[in-house]
């Protein structure tokens, strides 16, 4: 559906984004996840045919984005990082300006608005002024523009930033509904965020693309061995020997253990490989209560810190660079 091939952009001498390519299938959910200045607000502007880029292409269902710029908007729908909304117009108002902008068949047209105001739930506000909406219910409305015309591919840049929790699932949640019907493409630098509504992820890291594939695929990249981690009543001794009978046990470490007469360890095995049950049954026949027992694995955001080294680390659920609103009316 989208096919972006080596696309560069440069400004002056900095390199926004540098040789990244993709594929972009029907009917999912993807995410572009990177620190902030890693390239995904530039990729966006330039997949949507809003700038141009220095080097490389993209096209949409086999038309470019450049050279057949109205055949290929014709299948996306786009909503900024700052929605490009009028403030002095009501909603409907804009929603039908955008309506006639986007070439809707007139036969078509108010079916279409009541239709996708009730999607985005802003029907009952459809008759205020847009300056007077809190940042949630305008980000709302961006979406409903973003819609209109049913594009089959929806690009949403950075679509949470500057609400609160509340209003940050509530926009999730609208986000999923959305996949169910269009191939939805979402730039985010909230890990929390992308791993929550997305089918395939893509990190992005100094304008290159890094890794790609499912949450499952990305944490099973880098989760090399299987780690354990387990406290239990008895001494380094005693443990040492028990774990060298069991052959699955690949490494081990001790750590602090705070609790007096305890020893702390991690152990390594195969990946995949689930060594409690025998781990249960040898302590047990030596005596040694299990005071704690956890399997480790590196999450997202440890394949993030992983790959990304010392960019900026992505923000937390309640932060963006864009600040937050205390929005209560969404």
């Amino acid at each position: 559906m989208i096919k972006v091939e080596n696309l560069t952009k440069r400004y002056g001498s900095h390199t926004a984004v540098e040789g990244l390519s993709f594929q972009v299938e029907p009917g999912k959910i993807y995410g572009f996840l990177g620190p902030n200045g890693a390239g995904k607000s530039t990729t966006m502007n330039i997949m949507t045919g809003y700038i141009a880029a220095t080097e490389g292409t993209v096209t949409v269902n086999g038309y470019d984005i450049l050279k057949d710029a109205e055949e290929a908007k014709r299948y996306i729908g786009y909503l900024p990082e700052l929605p490009p909304l009028y403030p002095e117009m009501t909603v409907l108002e804009y929603l039908k300006f955008v309506a006639e902008l986007k070439k809707i068949p007139r036969a078509n047209r108010q079916p279409q608005l009541e239709e996708v105001m009730e999607l985005v739930m802003i029907s009952d506000i459809q008759g205020r002024l847009i300056k007077n909406l809190s940042k949630g219910y305008k980000q709302r409305v961006g979406l409903a523009q973003a819609v209109l015309g049913y594009p089959e591919v929806i690009i949403l840049d950075e679509p949470t930033v500057g609400l609160d929790p509340k209003q940050i699932i509530e926009i999730r949640d609208l986000i999923k509904k959305l996949g169910e019907k269009h191939t939805v493409i979402l730039s985010s630098h909230i890990l929390s965020e992308v791993q929550a509504v997305c089918d395939k992820i893509m990190i992005v890291s100094r304008g290159r693309l890094i890794a790609e594939g499912t949450t499952e695929e990305l944490t099973g990249l880098r989760n090399k061995r299987t780690r354990t981690e387990i406290e239990i009543a008895g001494t380094r001794e005693k443990a040492q020997a028990l774990l060298q009978g069991i052959p699955q046990v690949l490494g081990y470490h001790f750590e602090d253990s705070s609790e007096p007469g305890c020893v702390k360890l991690v152990i390594e095995t195969a990946p995949k490989e689930d060594i409690r049950r025998e781990l249960f049954f040898a302590l047990a026949g030596e005596g040694m209560p299990i005071m704690s027992l956890n399997r480790l694995e590196k999450s997202l955001e440890d394949i993030f810190l992983e790959l990304t080294g010392n960019e900026e680390t992505p923000g937390q659920e309640n932060e963006s660079e864009g600040g937050m609103e205390n929005d209560s009316d969404l």
